[in-house]
């Protein structure tokens, strides 16, 4: 699919383009001259400001009559299913293509030099890091990133973006596991933050989840380039049997290392952590880069984002990427990094509480990012809403979610946020379930089904010096928010 749109009379119509997702490719589309429209639900997201600034019209609502005449190709969410959307069905019915989200990325990705970002952790922030760095690089690239990023705003209303554009030259992006969706992107580099167990509805086992990355490795053309996580077994593990693959092909399959573990210019060689400051070296490079987020994997993913930026550098101005000048610009452009919406987000200080914000849903993000905050922060209480996703997930990794606490000096556990693809009434557990393995590892882990019932008991807790984070890919960020403008609002009656 070619979406230059020959002559330019062609539309693109995007069904769920309030989505991360797809607002950020409708961002890169509108950026690239193609009329874009689209339609979603009335609700607003942090979307509609992005779209309303960059004059992107949709409806709030769906009707077989929204689609344009002239539209040559609709786009949607695989939150929608084409066998009983109304929009789609209509598109079907007028032999308009139709392209799943991921795939139009895939397509997108096809028209550059494309590496991809992938993994069970990290994506995200790698994604974010590697367009900050490009940015201060002064690399013709576009990035797309599966969040807001502060430093990706150009002055649209609400400040941050998914995407960057720089240039039409690379494409860097975010790529996603489940359902094997990243198998549709085109990339000759790739970088490998982890593998492990989850997405258990999709990938009940390791083996499953690994094979999936396998075959995304495997896509990588002659020559391509692998960067892989030293310090996590899955990857390591997907990385040589990958290069175990690629040479009984017959094809060259470049692996770069990255992290503590890791053998070469990527290897961390040094870290500390404190006074809201995280600096860290690396063997192949002079002196130190820093970071202004928490947390030993944010050393790790700023380690992979230099290794791909290293690795585009090249690509664009032959040997010796970040020596000089460059290697400057790249410090300064880790430095400039502030992180995404809902990881380690801060919304705010008030009454002396730190409000922050997490979309750490995995035994191990968990574990990772209140261990990292606990450095950050040390003279900090941490104090934590959690609010565990899909049944599933929480049903295959209990004893794992149960045991990932220990940094956190008090726990609020809430019901288990399914999915709509799981029937609740089909699993023997329910919220109350982890919070009763939970208290068996550890004092001060409270239970609290709907996550705003709990403001009072949370607001009764807190304390000047605290930090509070809502934490999961459930709803319960809501929870911070609401305590945030309530502690703001009392600290201004009191000026």
């Amino acid at each position: 699919m070619d979406f230059a749109m020959p002559g330019g009379g062609g539309v693109v119509y995007m069904v769920g383009i309030k989505g991360t997702g797809m607002c950020a490719l409708a961002e890169l589309l509108d950026d690239a001259g193609v009329w874009v429209t689209g339609s979603d639900r009335a609700e607003t997201f942090y979307t509609s400001a992005i779209l309303d600034a960059l004059g992107i019209p949709y409806y709030e609502s769906f009707a077989r009559g929204h689609i344009p005449d002239n539209a040559a190709l609709v786009v949607y969410s695989a939150a929608y299913d084409p066998a009983v959307h109304v929009e789609l069905l209509e598109a079907a019915e007028r032999g308009i293509p139709v392209l799943k989200y991921t795939e139009a990325l895939g397509a997108f990705s096809a028209r550059f030099d494309s590496s991809g970002i992938a993994g069970v952790h990290g994506k995200t922030t790698t994604t974010a890091m590697t367009g900050s760095l490009l940015r201060a690089l002064g690399l013709p690239a576009k990035v797309l990133a599966g969040s807001a990023v502060g430093t990706f705003g150009d002055g649209s209303a609400g400040g941050a973006r998914s995407t960057l554009s720089l240039g039409d030259k690379y494409f860097v992006a975010e790529t996603c596991e489940y359902r094997r969706h990243f198998l549709s992107f085109h990339p000759r580099r790739i970088v490998l933050t982890g593998v492990e167990s989850d997405h258990q509805d999709y990938y009940p086992t390791y083996e499953s989840i690994r094979g999936a990355f396998l075959e995304y490795i495997a896509l990588l053309p002659a020559g391509g380039e692998l960067i892989y996580s030293a310090d996590d077994p899955g990857a390591v593990e997907t990385a040589a049997l990958a290069a175990r693959a690629a040479s009984d092909a017959g094809k060259l399959l470049r692996l770069v290392p990255y992290g503590f573990s890791a053998a070469g210019d990527f290897r961390i060689a040094a870290f500390r952590a404190g006074h809201e400051r995280l600096v860290f070296s690396l063997a192949g490079f002079p002196g130190e880069f820093s970071l202004r987020v928490p947390g030993r994997h944010s050393a790790q993913n700023a380690a992979a984002a230099l290794a791909l930026a290293g690795s585009l550098f090249r690509a664009e101005y032959g040997d010796g990427a970040f020596t000089g000048p460059a290697l400057e610009k790249a410090r300064a452009g880790l430095l400039d990094f502030t992180g995404s919406r809902r990881r380690a987000e801060i919304l705010g200080e008030a009454g002396g509480v730190l409000f922050m914000d997490d979309y750490g849903h995995h035994p191990t993000a968990i574990r990772t990012t209140l261990a990292g905050l606990r450095e950050f922060y040390p003279a900090r209480r941490l104090v934590v809403s959690f609010m565990s996703h899909t049944y599933t997930r929480t049903r295959a990794l209990m004893d794992d979610f149960a045991a990932s606490f220990e940094d956190a000096g008090a726990v609020f556990l809430h019901k288990i946020y399914g999915s709509a693809r799981e029937d609740a009434a089909a699993f023997a557990i329910d919220g109350r379930t982890l919070y009763e393995k939970t208290r068996l590892l550890r004092g001060a882990v409270f239970y609290v089904d709907e996550p705003l019932d709990a403001a009072g008991e949370v607001e009764a807790m807190l304390r000047p010096g605290d930090i509070f984070l809502t934490l999961g890919a459930g709803d319960n960020w809501k929870l911070g928010r609401l305590l945030f403008e309530k502690f703001r609002a009392e600290e201004e009656k009191r000026r």
